[in-house]
């Protein structure tokens, strides 16, 4: 009887492939599914909130971040994008990160442009009279850098994590306008 070369140990987690793994993600300023505060909107002062993740994989060597709106009538409708976060950052980014390319709360990392046409975060801003809206935070570990363009665009992030994500974490909040 022959006996493989490498055996499987049965106590290996499997996952589908595609899948990574699930990285917490979260917010001091509202809770998951919670209502996201007017501060962080384009109804208050449209300050990014501050988020925080947990440990992060050894093989990361980059996250990055998106935030859009599934329910817009034209979705997804982006927020936020940036790429290259150093993953020795710490757990998280503060509240009111400034816009442009590269601000120096992001240690490095570049902003990509919005929906709305500008670089960095742009708060919730449904339309009146529809109901709340749900704004997905993405953060995701990379095992390399993107290394975009200035004012790069979610399908330029997207395509340059491919092949490289290997965790993800999101953090939805709702609002909605009256």
């Amino acid at each position: 009887m022959t006996r493989p070369l490498h055996p499987t140990p049965k106590s290996v987690p499997t996952r589908s492939p595609g899948t990574p793994p699930s990285l917490p993600l979260g917010s001091p300023s509202f809770g998951p599914g919670g209502t996201i505060p007017v501060q962080h909107t384009a109804d208050g002062q449209n300050l990014s909130p501050a988020l925080t993740w947990g440990d992060l994989p050894k093989e990361t060597r980059s996250l990055a971040l998106i935030c859009e709106d599934p329910d817009a009538p034209y979705p997804p409708f982006v927020h936020w994008l940036v790429a290259d976060l150093p993953p020795d950052l710490g757990t998280g980014l503060p509240q009111g990160v400034a816009p442009g390319v590269m601000p120096r709360e992001l240690a490095g990392a570049i902003q990509g442009r919005n929906s709305f046409g500008r670089i960095g975060y742009g708060g919730p801003e449904p339309p009146r009279g529809d109901s709340s809206h749900r704004y997905q935070f993405i953060l995701y570990a990379l095992d390399a850098p993107v290394r975009l363009r200035e004012g790069f665009t979610r399908e330029e992030l997207v395509s340059g994590m491919k092949g490289h994500i290997v965790a993800k974490g999101e953090l939805i909040g709702m609002y909605g306008r009256p």
